[in-house]
């Protein structure tokens, strides 16, 4: 029941007919396309048949009260979900975005690439030094055939006109932390040049616009949570990367089960960040948690 008025819910925001999918319908797939996985939150698995690199992923999406205790992941569900991964990129290090990074890295050996914020939580989760990448951005890291850049951003004012759990996080933490352990740090935007498609990840819904000039993305993956505070969000985002798709992201609560339907939050208004996309000439894609797009040039 709950899960049928959550979906009824959806398609009212989006003035769906009552059959209809809530979701963007796929782009067609074929071999020489990039697959994004959506993972709820501002996650995603970006992959070819070379190589797989997971952006901010966050499957344990723990539960309200549970939030006041020591935070743990859920290593089975990453197991399940993310068996492979050759980099794994954080934007910033909130729980909901780092928490589970540490462990995805662990049972992949995948490479943490991140600020010093995030370096730091995966030295206190115990991940060796040849499995950390520390950037303060502007520089190009290579993995495999593919790039990826930081670009130097803020921290949206997601909540109540004010940014969350601000400040930087110098030494390791406890671990398993506890939520206000896990303070922002350095913010970073992350270009993804794949060689055939590039990708741009705002994981919170500011960014400085000088670290945006002069970058091109074909698809932009773009925070919806907090957008209201920051004036022509959309318009300038498009404007400076001139994107062909944008993929909103971070507008579910990040409690329900990942393998359960999403709770949206209406303050997010994702009709009306769907009408900007489109207002402002690029086409929006809609990604259900777990689902799959595939993009090509």
């Amino acid at each position: 029941m709950i899960k049928q008025l959550i979906a009824k819910t959806l398609r009212q925001v989006l003035k769906l007919t009552p059959n209809a999918s809530i979701y963007s319908p796929p782009l067609p797939q074929d071999t020489q396309a990039i697959e994004f996985t959506y993972l709820g939150t501002a996650g995603f698995v970006i992959k070819n048949q070379q190589r797989t690199l997971v952006l901010d992923p966050y499957l344990s999406r723990i539960g309200v009260t549970e939030l006041l205790r020591p935070l743990h992941t859920n290593t089975d569900l990453l197991k399940k979900y993310i068996p492979q991964a050759d980099e794994v990129l954080i934007g910033h290090a909130h729980y909901d975005h780092i928490l589970d990074a540490p462990e995805l890295c662990k049972q992949t050996g995948a490479r943490l690439i991140g600020s010093t914020a995030a370096c730091m939580v995966g030295r206190a989760a115990g991940l060796p030094e040849s499995q950390l990448v520390e950037t303060q951005g502007r520089e190009n890291i290579a993995c495999g055939a593919w790039t990826v850049r930081g670009l130097p951003s803020i921290h949206g004012k997601a909540i109540m006109g004010r940014i969350p759990i601000p400040g930087d996080i110098l030494s390791p933490p406890i671990w398993p932390p506890k939520l206000l352990d896990l303070k922002h740090g350095l913010v970073l935007n992350w270009l993804v040049d794949t060689g055939s498609l590039k990708i741009v990840h705002i994981d919170s819904a500011d960014f400085i616009a000088d670290e945006l000039k002069g970058v091109q993305a074909d698809v932009v993956c773009l925070c919806a949570i907090g957008r209201k505070y920051r004036p022509n969000y959309v318009k300038d985002v498009v404007e400076l990367l001139k994107p062909k798709w944008i993929v909103p992201c971070h507008w579910d609560t990040m409690f329900t089960h990942f393998e359960d339907e999403p709770d949206y939050i209406p303050s997010v208004d994702l009709e009306g960040f769907v009408a900007e996309i489109r207002a402002a000439g690029v086409e929006p894609i809609v990604m259900p948690i777990r689902g799959k797009q595939w993009f090509k040039r």
